[in-house]
């Protein structure tokens, strides 16, 4: 795509952009306490965009469970444009899902002041899923065909075309801490690496990373977790809240360290990004302490698939419409591996609060419906139902107060197909990622470009809790915005304007 904007240049493989952020500052005025000052602000930066799209690897932690074996299985059929039979006819290959992959950006108008859309991906130089290099680890032993018949998501016809492929491809051996997963899962556990000190299986971990780099020739490794949920790690002075500690508390051996947080330190020590696809805090203050020294990038928590971004979206709606939910009940019941380890307490927990956070922000920017420490109820309950396997059923019910004091209830049924919404969130994870590890700021009057904070902010709207600088943002819109964005600053494009003002004038 050609760009002829004053504001970018392309000049050696990068491609440069000017970029005038405006933040708009409210302060109370002292006179009085309703009315407030408003000073706007101007910074100006220049990004650097390195153009050159490496070869990169993806390694998923629980690569054998259920969304690492229906990714692989699904990047092998677009790969050979592979189409099968189901009983509602001829099925092909897709990324249906992924917001990078499938959906589009506005560039501009036409000649008659229509808009005008190109794919999403087509902004920047991104990945193409065909050149991803997959690979990880896992604590089951089954080869990648084996666990694709368990999960029994895909489709026998499909199943069938890529099995040879899928058999050739065995997850490496995987850590297995009883005390953090719920205990129905030992069952699985016979691909477990020999070391049982945590010093030595970190070394083991780095190693598996460095290996899978140079055999694959890659330039660069995203590490993804996307095993069994964790419970809530303490966090205990001393031993995980400096990176000092925390190192030194694998030294020692530590109980309170769990598997999530040790591929996590790995990775950043391999100068590798890491995201976390699970609820669990694997980024203990000793982790962010580690990503912020080392300048590695670092993305969580939770994929944002079903429930939780259908909840995003209308919550979102009912608080900008003036409308005041009162109470939210989630329901889920659902029958994999991921509803048999949430059937244990501590495991719940973890979810209990990533699904629970997802309203906070909508509900805090209205104080005309909410009072200060005035929140909706909000109740989660997930049960094990193992008849519905992956085909996870989301019951919402919203009570809300209206105009005069009257109710408005709205009740949703949502059947989730949980791998295949959450195997696109996979690929956008590591794709924008990657993306990130290639773009660089410097401010007006710098003379040295510099990365991103570590913690990657624009990966929110594939997330159910996002790790974020300060606050977090959960309105799904807000979060597709930053990211498009931050992608037409990048070539120089001002913010996406839907003030329609040409559609105003006479």
């Amino acid at each position: 795509m050609y760009i002829n904007s004053p504001n970018s240049q392309v000049k050696d493989n990068y491609l440069y952009s000017n970029y005038t952020y405006e933040l708009t500052k409210a302060v109370k005025s002292s006179s009085s306490p309703d009315q407030f000052d408003l000073i706007s602000e101007f910074k100006k930066y220049q990004l650097r965009t390195d153009l050159r799209v490496p070869r990169v690897g993806l390694m998923l932690v629980g690569w054998g469970g259920n969304n690492g074996s229906t990714l692989t299985a699904a990047l092998i059929a677009n790969k050979n444009k592979l189409s099968w039979k189901t009983r509602r006819g001829v099925q092909h290959a897709n990324y249906y899902g992924s917001l990078l992959l499938a959906s589009t950006s506005k560039i501009g108008v036409d000649q008659n002041g229509e808009d005008v859309f190109v794919p999403l991906n087509k902004l920047l130089p991104m990945v193409d899923p065909d050149d991803l290099v997959i690979g990880g680890w896992d604590i089951s032993s089954k080869n990648l065909a084996e666990s694709m018949e368990r999960a029994q998501v895909l489709e026998p016809d499909l199943q069938r075309q890529v099995y040879d492929q899928m058999a050739k491809l065995k997850p490496l051996p995987s850590i297995y801490y009883k005390d953090f997963i719920a205990a129905n899962q030992e069952n699985r556990a016979d691909n477990l690496i020999k070391e049982t000190n945590k010093k030595d299986q970190l070394e083991v971990i780095r190693e598996n990373i460095r290996n899978f780099k140079k055999s694959n020739n890659l330039d660069k490794v995203i590490v993804l977790w996307t095993a069994n949920t964790e419970r809530f790690a303490d966090l205990i002075q001393g031993v995980n809240d400096t990176s000092d500690n925390l190192l030194n508390a694998i030294e020692q051996n530590h109980h309170e360290i769990s598997a999530s947080s040790m591929f996590a330190i790995a990775s950043i020590l391999e100068n590798c990004p890491f995201i976390n696809g699970s609820p669990q805090n694997t980024f203990v203050p000793g982790v962010l302490d580690l990503a912020y020294k080392k300048s590695v990038y670092i993305g969580g928590d939770d994929f944002k698939s079903g429930q939780t971004k259908l909840k995003s979206v209308l919550v979102d709606f009912l608080v900008n419409a003036g409308i005041k939910p009162l109470g939210i009940t989630s329901y889920n019941h659902l029958g994999n591996n991921d509803g048999l380890n949430l059937n244990s307490p501590s495991q719940f927990r973890s979810k209990e609060i990533s699904k629970t956070n997802v309203v906070d922000d909508m509900v805090d920017s209205n104080p005309i419906l909410y009072k200060k420490g005035e929140h909706p109820d909000h109740v989660v309950v997930i049960k094990y139902v193992p008849s519905v396997g992956d085909s996870k059923r989301a019951l919402d019910e919203y009570e809300n107060e209206i105009f005069m004091g009257g109710r408005k209830t709205i009740s949703i049924h949502n059947t989730c197909e949980d791998s295949l919404l959450a195997s696109p969130l996979i690929l956008d994870l590591a794709i924008l990622t990657e993306l990130m590890t290639r773009i660089q700021v410097k401010e007006e009057g710098q003379t040295v470009y510099e990365n991103f904070h570590p913690i990657l902010s624009i990966l929110s709207y594939m997330l159910k809790a996002p790790l974020s600088v300060g606050r977090p943002i959960n309105s799904l819109s807000k979060q597709r915005n930053a990211i498009e964005n931050f992608f037409r600053a990048c070539i120089g494009l001002s913010p996406v304007n839907d003030l329609i003002f040409n559609k105003m004038l006479r």
